[in-house]
């Protein structure tokens, strides 16, 4: 029951995390910072909402003279950058088609025409 409860304990508002059975989270649950975030596409506005908002924030940082607090948020927005990135790479990758390289019908006619027949 711990295995399975560890599967919903992952799963945050922009998506899931990755981490391994029993791992605790180094980033104390700032999740967009964490590379093991595999992002819901679903929540892609709400990434955008919360890129707008860091760079907002670190526009007040800066005017109230909270360098350490700049320096937190610029992690945090390259964090949510980054989540856009792979969201974006995926969508590409969504829509490209790939070619196995399956044979079609008259290729495999053609190749089962030139088998030699076994010596009795």
């Amino acid at each position: 029951m711990e295995f399975l409860g560890h599967f919903e304990r992952r799963k945050v508002s922009i998506g899931a995390c990755g981490r391994a059975f029993g791992t605790p989270c180094i980033h104390e649950h700032a999740c967009i910072r964490c590379p093991m975030l595999w992002p819901d596409p679903a929540q892609r506005d709400r990434l955008v909402e919360i890129r707008g908002n860091l760079l907002a924030r670190i526009a007040e940082a800066e005017r109230e003279g909270w360098f350490g607090e700049v320096e937190g948020l610029q992690v945090s927005l390259a964090g949510a950058e980054d989540e856009l990135a792979q969201l974006d790479a995926e969508q590409t990758c969504r829509g490209t088609a790939v070619d196995l390289g399956m044979p079609t019908f008259a290729q495999i006619a053609i190749r089962t025409s030139d088998v030699e027949e076994p010596a009795p």
